[in-house]
């Protein structure tokens, strides 16, 4: 007898890793608001640090829903057209806004402003490589090393948000941040390439 696998079902725009998505996508914007607080607050040293925690804490919040989402959806055999087009959405929103964020308060200055750009750079015509291959039928698998390349990048970015709140407990955790985000930056250039040449042959062939 010869057993066969559930067949994968499409997911309704509810489903539960759909909600997901749609929770780390409502995070951004939380995010953002508790920077706004922070330039608003900034005679007032406690609340400056619990702006930055709280805001640390929907980054965390939005990380995590970020690898049930995808576990859930596999190990319930459930996937949609919805949350395949979401998902790398909601993670670029993510990150794109707390560089920005960051950036913009002056916790990334100087050189490290240059990491920020590579890993911005790489997502942005990532995305685009991958639209044109979607329109020629075309997929490229996630690596393990591009996986580890979103883990660094979550782990640096949850660094340098908690920012001066965390060096008064961890005082190199700005250093810390800046470091793996550097670092995050180079294996992000990598993957690029990577992926930059398994789709290229596609992109000359038509």
């Amino acid at each position: 007898m010869t057993n066969t696998a559930p067949p994968i079902r499409q997911a309704g725009p509810w489903s539960i890793p759909n909600l997901l998505t749609y929770f780390r996508i409502l995070c951004v914007p939380l995010v953002v608001i508790c920077f706004f607080l922070e330039g608003r607050l900034e005679t007032l040293d406690k609340a400056n640090d619990f702006t930055r925690w709280t805001a640390l804490g929907f980054f965390a919040l939005a990380s995590i829903s970020d690898f049930f989402d995808g576990y859930l959806a596999r190990i319930w055999k459930q996937t949609s057209s919805l949350g395949r087009m979401l998902d790398p959405i909601a993670d670029k929103l993510l990150v794109a806004a707390c560089l920005l964020l960051l950036s913009a308060d002056g916790t990334i200055a100087g050189w490290t402003t240059w990491a920020a750009i590579v890993i911005l750079s790489r997502e942005i015509l990532v995305s685009g490589l991958r639209e044109f291959l979607a329109e020629v039928k075309v997929s490229v698998p996630v690596t393990q090393l591009a996986k580890w390349k979103t883990a660094l990048q979550m782990v640096s970015i949850g660094f340098l948000l908690a920012g001066p709140a965390g060096d008064k407990i961890f005082p190199y955790c700005t250093s810390t941040g800046v470091a793996l985000l550097w670092i995050s930056a180079i294996v992000t250039l990598y993957t690029g390439y990577d992926y930059f040449r398994a789709g290229l042959k596609h992109v000359i062939d038509e």
